[in-house]
């Protein structure tokens, strides 16, 4: 995979990510590309959410826009 691909593929992550949490910035969704523990915690801020909540929501999302490899809570969606 070439850095094109990767990069469009990462502009695509944030732009479903940004319809799906439309209260978070930028910036918080940036975490996501590397943090997901923060962004999880970004999550749960904004919308009033439980971590359960949040981790039960983020693992549908990571199944869902075919971006990720797993849902584990240490890696990067």
């Amino acid at each position: 995979m070439n850095k094109d691909t990767i990069q469009g593929d990462w502009e695509q992550l944030k732009g479903k990510a940004k319809q799906k949490w439309g209260k978070l910035t930028d910036n918080d969704i940036t975490l996501l590309k590397g943090k997901r523990d923060e962004f999880l915690g970004k999550i749960q801020t904004a919308y009033g959410k439980d971590r359960d909540e949040a981790e039960k929501e983020l693992k549908e999302f990571e199944a869902n826009c075919g971006c990720s490899s797993s849902g584990s809570s240490n890696k990067a969606a």
